[in-house]
């Protein structure tokens, strides 16, 4: 009897440490306003307590296929990291600035700054070292420097986000960019993560899918991906959403994570051709084939958007798969050269120039 409350109280203490841990450890983030969530439950995404996509998308494994890829883990990847640094480019804000042509540069991963008729925007700003919630545990980032700090850029007109995972939504990178993005734009239930990291309510718009956002010219459009979303518990609670930016003369869609759907040509015929595409490349798998891509699908996602040039992204910086690290872009490349589609393939922080005759097309990562 004595043994079975010691462990009853054990469990007990254990529960309360967890919900603490879920409650009030800051990079796990937050929950939605009332007001956010009235507007979640009205959304034609939200079903049965959480956001769904467009069509059904299994995520459960057999016990068989968990059990598979634990080994594989466990085993490690040939490759699975580069030996060394990848090499990176500096970034040059008096140049980037001074420079008026639409202009974009790759932070690796899914992080990009764009300037668009001179609008400064920041692309799923992750900053920090590891892709995870707690400092020097997770996936650590290739390189020990990145082009360009966050104090180093130039003031930003806005940050968008695609959704919260941790590779996409970075609590450090947050609280350091609310004092520097004059707002941020994020999928519906986003929101919450953000005041309670501090940004102002005043300076956050969510949208859902197919709702458009004014910025200095610019027309932001949420749009659908085939993907989920949770930090912390509450899996569906937030939107996931790909992003379509137009100017008066540059179209670019941004997909987010997504596995390949019929999203991406419904994209298409309601916003393109677009000029510049940034699709989604790496850390896929075939158990995963529902919620990410593989290398051909997202060149087929380019070509089904209507996108003149694509740049390969979530790859580069960070291994959250069992492929190759380099498999996602020698794959793209093949794929793009099968395909007579332009590919470009900057090495992290180049600068690439929207509507240019030529682009960066060095194999690099060799």
């Amino acid at each position: 009897m004595e043994l079975l409350l010691i462990l009853l109280a054990v469990i007990a203490i254990v529960a309360v440490i967890i919900f603490l841990i879920l409650q009030y450890y800051p990079p796990l983030g937050g929950r939605s306003s009332a007001e956010s969530q009235k507007r979640i439950e009205a959304s034609p995404q939200f079903s049965g307590g959480k956001f769904r996509n467009q069509m059904p998308t299994s995520m459960v494994n057999s016990p068989k296929d968990t059990f598979d890829a634990l080994i594989k883990t466990i085993k490690g990847t040939p490759n699975s990291r580069p030996k060394g640094d990848v090499p990176v480019e500096p970034f040059d804000s008096k140049a980037f600035m001074e420079n008026k042509e639409d202009q974009v540069v790759w932070f690796g991963h899914s992080t990009l700054l764009l300037k668009v008729d001179g609008v400064k925007l920041l692309i799923d700003p992750v900053f920090s070292d590891y892709a995870s919630p707690v400092r020097f545990f997770g996936p650590k980032r290739y390189s020990d420097k990145l082009p360009a700090e966050i104090e180093e850029l130039p003031e930003l007109d806005a940050v968008i986000i695609s959704h919260d995972h941790y590779d996409h939504l970075d609590y450090a990178s947050i609280r350091q960019l609310s004092g520097k993005a004059k707002q941020f734009i994020v999928p519906l239930g986003v929101a919450g993560h953000l005041t309670k990291w501090g940004v102002d309510p005043d300076r956050i718009v969510e949208l859902d899918w197919w709702e458009k956002q004014q910025l200095h010219g610019l027309t932001l459009t949420s749009t659908p991906a085939r993907h989920f979303s949770g930090r912390g518990g509450g899996a569906g609670s937030t939107l996931w959403s790909s992003w379509v930016i137009v100017s008066q003369h540059t179209r670019i869609f941004y997909s987010g994570d997504s596995g390949y759907g019929p999203h991406f040509k419904e994209i298409g015929e309601k916003f393109g051709p677009f000029d510049l595409t940034l699709i989604e490349t790496g850390q896929y798998d075939e158990k995963w084939a529902n919620i990410h891509m593989s290398p051909e699908e997202s060149l087929q996602a380019h070509l089904d958007v209507q996108g003149k040039l694509m740049i390969p992204i979530h790859w580069g910086a960070f291994t959250l798969a069992l492929h190759s690290w380099t498999d996602p872009i020698e794959r793209a490349t093949r794929a793009a050269e099968l395909q007579n589609s332009v590919l470009a393939t900057p090495k992290i922080g180049e600068v690439v120039t929207i509507g240019a005759s030529e682009y960066p097309s060095e194999s690099w990562w060799e």
